[in-house]
């Protein structure tokens, strides 16, 4: 019984592997890139929330904490360019990375109510995301709005809403077609019960 376990422990920290260098390397097939940071990837957030779906929220959630570590280290000497002072250089690293990518391991959440749960967690966790950069933008980059927006808010809404709409609706329709595919609803239907 006990080899049973090890084993299962090692497949699920492979599998995790696995997906996490599948979502660093999805995120470097960039469709469309903001200025100030923000981008519309290649299904880079699939692979995370796949993790989150499979084994759980509690997994789902440490794994893409690992994923926005990776995320953040790749794309630090980006952020340390805009000239920040500490507290917008923590806030962003904070709201943008650490909270923005951690919160795609909620995906889990209704993992166990078939498509539509699948779906809901998604949007969850997706949406998740947006909230993250929607504080940040306010909050930390709204100083940087262009003439004629006298609202931060709104500004970084449809700052963050440009990439963040085409990156949510990518992400779900690839969630959607992946589970109604009746061989990998069987390969992942094994530990969603």
């Amino acid at each position: 019984m006990k080899e049973n376990e090890n084993v299962t422990n090692i497949k699920r920290l492979v599998l995790t592997a696995v997906l996490i260098g599948m979502g660093v390397a999805l995120s470097l097939v960039r469709i469309w890139q903001m200025p100030l940071g923000g981008e519309v990837t290649l299904l880079s957030m699939l692979p995370i929330v796949l993790i989150s779906i499979e084994y759980g929220v509690p997994w789902g959630l440490s794994s893409a904490f690992l994923y926005s570590v990776i995320r953040m280290f790749m794309e630090l000497s980006q952020v340390f360019s805009w000239g920040l002072s500490p507290m917008a250089l923590i806030g962003c690293i904070t709201f943008d990375y650490l909270l923005a990518f951690s919160v795609l391991g909620l995906a889990g959440l209704f993992r166990t109510r078939g498509i539509g749960g699948i779906c809901a967690g998604v949007g969850i966790a997706l949406g998740a995301r947006f909230v993250c950069h929607l504080i940040s933008g306010t909050i930390i980059f709204g100083v940087w709005m262009p003439e004629g927006w006298v609202n931060p808010f709104i500004y970084s809404l449809c700052y963050n809403g440009a990439y963040m709409l085409p990156e949510i609706v990518l992400t779900m329709a690839g969630a959607i077609l992946l589970f109604k595919l009746p061989s990998f609803h069987k390969l992942m239907s094994g530990n969603m019960e």
